[in-house]
């Protein structure tokens, strides 16, 4: 009998794409750039899904422009897929200014759409997915997820910054396969969070590499990286995908470094 492959691909900035049984899922999954033109590289490719208007849900990781984009969603989705999010964001103006954009398209679009905390388990085709802990750099809400099928295990950690869960997820859920982690760690410095952080908002390469040793992850994909950096209102940390992979290769895990639209399998 032949074995049915799992797939998976890096689209663009945090953006990923898993196959199993001819069906998809989509984490963080954007098209529209446009509310990151002061922030992005014009030439920076977003690939869109492979199976348009057919993937069987979409996962988010938190409502920031870069990693939630409800009209490429409903566009990707066949009619009635679930889309699972955390909750929204409370608090004054200010507060709100990350996640707005996002929430006001989910207004206009007819999305199967759920809130999920911390810990909970949902089903998508032959997906299991799992939310498990993360913290964002601003202070919005986030999670990050584990996705189980063909009897692998892949976590995808958004723009979290390093934190004490990881050890409970491998506890709870680990070893993994793979890894999809962020690794730009910038330094941003936004009119509406003032006065300014000096401390990376996401995981640097090192941080990054530590975190998938206790995940005893096999593999890394590093994602949110090299698409957004105009200083001084947001600077990457320098050479981030050179720094995991020699980071981790003093760890023994395998750094895959993809081109957005970059397929790779696991049989």
């Amino acid at each position: 009998m032949k074995k049915t492959l799992l797939r998976l691909r890096r689209l663009g900035w945090a953006g990923v794409e898993i196959e199993y049984d001819n069906q998809t899922l989509l984490i963080d999954y954007i098209q529209d750039t446009s509310p990151l033109v002061p922030l992005r590289g014009p030439n920076e490719p977003f690939p869109q899904s492979s199976q348009p208007g057919a993937a069987a849900g979409a996962l988010l990781t938190h409502l920031h422009a870069d990693h939630a984009d409800p009209g490429a969603i409903a566009q990707a989705l066949r009619k009635g897929a679930p889309v699972f999010r955390p909750v929204a964001a409370t608090g004054v103006q200010a507060d709100l200014e990350l996640t707005s954009h996002a929430e006001t398209q989910f207004a206009k679009y007819d999305l199967a759409t759920e809130i999920v905390g911390e810990w909970e388990e949902r089903s998508v085709g032959p997906f299991r997915v799992f939310s498990v802990p993360a913290v964002d750099g601003f202070g919005d809400r986030q999670i990050s997820w584990v996705v189980e099928c063909g009897g692998r295990r892949i976590i995808h950690a958004g723009d979290t910054m390093f934190h004490g869960f990881w050890w409970r997820i491998v506890n709870k859920f680990g070893p993994f396969d793979v890894a999809f982690l962020p690794v730009n760690g910038p330094v941003v410095e936004f009119s509406f969070l003032q006065p300014p952080s000096p401390l990376e908002a996401v995981m640097a390469p090192e941080e990054a590499a530590v975190a998938a040793h206790i995940l005893q992850t096999k593999s890394v994909v590093p994602i949110h990286y090299h698409s957004l950096h105009k200083p001084p209102i947001y600077i990457e940390t320098p050479h981030a995908t050179e720094r995991l992979s020699n980071k981790l290769s003093g760890l023994g895990i395998e750094a895959k470094i993809l081109e957005p639209g970059e397929w790779f399998e696991l049989d």
